[in-house]
């Protein structure tokens, strides 16, 4: 077992190699900074991307018309059932004379020409409903069509299939990204590792040969590696969170097509901040820790 002075001592040993190849360290940080970077807003944009989806899933509501003859234990009945069917995210009724009140908040300027409805409503009462999982727009509206008491359902199927087509596109490609990018990071801070080995194989040789274990060896390049990854981790989420609030801050003076689309959707910088530090300096310190793993392997069989 490793005594606790030789374990700091290889530590520190690990972080003074950093400086022995300063300007190769510098690269890795800086490409290995770069890399992450991206990753992590290829993350954030699939981050919003779902909560856009989401948001525009609840302005696209699925209306369900009652029968106009039903009475008001038959509507009630109906409000219960599609109450109690699973993925249902909020349920509201709108009575006939809602619904004639929504209209003469519509057309304000043209009000009384709807006047002549109060007493002989042609609007049928119906229910709201928004679901929690869009993709289930299409099964959902037939399954509410077979309830007892629905007249029928108006739901924007072809819209939301497209919302979900996209949402899964998006989280295909950030998926693919991300695997990518962690692989060019593993590989960008084993080339470095590399170079450090190469250079110090003779003396690793030598400790092998006098009877010192791999761990001995391994650790200091293992502590190099894990440092790099951590400076690259501090690095990274420094510019995701500063760019990311930038990109918060700067968008509340966008209009048209961006309200349009994100209005209220894009997620605020307090609810990633925090994955987006954990996520930096795990991602970095596991690409450090495996790109020193996978480079000082083979020099260890001598």
């Amino acid at each position: 077992m490793m005594k606790p002075s030789t374990f700091f001592f290889l530590v520190g040993r690990g972080v003074r190699n950093l400086g022995k190849h300063w300007a190769m360290t510098l690269a890795c940080i800086a490409s290995l900074s770069v890399c992450m970077t991206l990753n992590t807003f290829a993350q954030l944009v699939e981050v919003n991307v779902d909560s856009m989806v989401n948001y525009l899933g609840q302005q696209n509501e699925m209306v369900v018309y009652v029968d106009p003859e039903a009475d008001d234990a038959t509507i009630q009945s109906v409000g219960a059932a599609i109450q109690a069917l699973p993925g249902i995210s909020n349920l509201q009724y709108m009575s006939k004379e809602d619904v004639l009140n929504q209209y003469r908040g519509y057309m304000a300027d043209y009000a009384v020409l709807l006047d002549e409805f109060e007493n002989d409503n042609p609007f049928k009462a119906n229910y709201r409903v928004s679901l929690a999982d869009l993709s289930q727009m299409k099964a959902m509206s037939e399954q509410i069509g077979k309830i007892n008491g629905v007249y029928s359902v108006t739901a924007p199927i072809e819209m939301t299939e497209t919302f979900v087509q996209i949402q899964r596109a998006v989280t295909k490609i950030g998926q693919g990204v991300v695997l990518v990018l962690m692989a060019v990071s593993i590989i960008t801070v084993g080339s470095t590792i590399r170079l450090s080995v190469f250079a110090r194989r003779r003396e690793i040789e030598i400790m092998k040969y006098v009877g010192a274990t791999n761990a001995l060896v391994t650790l200091p390049f293992v502590v190099e590696g894990l440092t790099m990854g951590l400076i690259s981790g501090g690095i990274t989420a420094a510019a995701g969170i500063g760019g990311y609030y930038y990109i918060v801050q700067a968008s509340s003076t966008l209009g048209g097509l961006w309200q349009l689309l994100m209005g209220t959707a894009l997620v605020p910088v307090a609810n990633v901040w925090p994955t987006i530090l954990t996520y930096s300096l795990l991602a970095g310190a596991l690409a450090g820790g495996l790109g020193s793993m996978f480079s000082i392997r083979k020099h260890l069989n001598v």
